[in-house]
């Protein structure tokens, strides 16, 4: 039994599959970033969930994915881990980012792989290394074209008083508006990033008026011309997407790439839809 995990720093998404891809199992955990997590929690977190922990004598294989695992020692501290809780596994952790280019590309082709979720990353995959033109700053300075970017827009929109006023009384009504209640969230509570994003839904849900439509187009080009078009051949490979917001905005997202003459590629909700695939034929 393979397990396949796509994890974050809130939830993490688990795939158990046998050697022909059938699933034996899917279920969601906590986050596991080791970056954040202690050998003891990330033990509780796993035994909290039945179908891991019942299962875990049976894996062969661990595929992980996750937020934290971009440098070896931590890439290391969470193989440990896993070696100690999984026994019988083989235990393989890589970042996130290779997450999305697993899932996109599973014949291991040449391609731009880009995440639009919560926060927003590009990068390059020649067909068995990921390279990277851009340095992330965070969701303050960067994060083109994802949910906290639509979350920021959407609140300055509203207390700027440019939000049409039908509009404006749907997002009263859908979330709350109290200035100390936002300022808490935004400058006293963790992940300000994560807050901002739960706004996106609603940007989704009113994609089609003027308002929404102005924001959209503009993320999109600002992702396009900021990101996707820092490499040289950005017009010679496909450019694939993984995340929500790509998802919910397939549509203006493939036009806005079709305008800058961008080959389209696979466009994802999760990384873990992907996996499954590219598992089966790297097996």
């Amino acid at each position: 039994m393979k397990l396949l995990v796509d994890s974050g720093s809130t939830k993490a998404d688990w795939i158990a599959i046998d050697d022909n891809g059938k699933v034996i199992f899917t279920t969601q955990s906590l986050g596991l970033n080791p970056e954040v997590l202690s050998k003891e929690e990330i033990i509780s977190r796993l035994e909290d969930k039945f179908d891991i922990s019942h299962n875990k004598a049976k894996a062969s294989h661990l595929y992980f994915y996750g937020a934290g695992c971009g440098t070896d020692r931590m890439k290391n501290f969470l193989s440990s881990v896993f070696e100690d809780y999984f026994v019988n596994a083989k235990v393989t952790v890589h970042e996130d980012t290779y997450a999305a280019v697993y899932a996109t590309t599973p014949k291991n082709e040449k391609a731009i792989v880009c995440i639009l979720g919560t926060g927003s990353n590009c990068s390059y995959f020649d067909g068995k290394v990921l390279h990277q033109k851009v340095q992330s700053l965070g969701y303050i300075a960067m994060d083109d074209c994802s949910g906290n970017r639509f979350g920021r827009h959407l609140i300055r929109g509203y207390y700027f008083n440019k939000m049409p006023q039908d509009m404006a009384k749907d997002f009263e009504t859908t979330f709350n508006v109290d200035a100390d209640f936002i300022k808490n969230k935004l400058y006293k509570e963790p992940n300000p990033n994560a807050y901002l994003a739960t706004f996106a839904k609603f940007l989704i849900k009113h994609k089609d008026s003027e308002f929404c439509k102005k924001y959209i187009k503009e993320e999109l080009e600002a992702f396009i011309e900021n990101y996707i078009m820092q490499f040289e051949n950005y017009r010679e490979v496909p450019v694939h997407f993984v995340g929500s917001i790509a998802f919910y905005l397939k549509e203006e997202l493939s036009q806005a790439l079709q305008d800058y003459q961008i080959n389209v590629g696979n466009i994802l909700r999760r990384p873990i839809d992907g996996l499954i695939a590219y598992h089966i034929l790297n097996k």
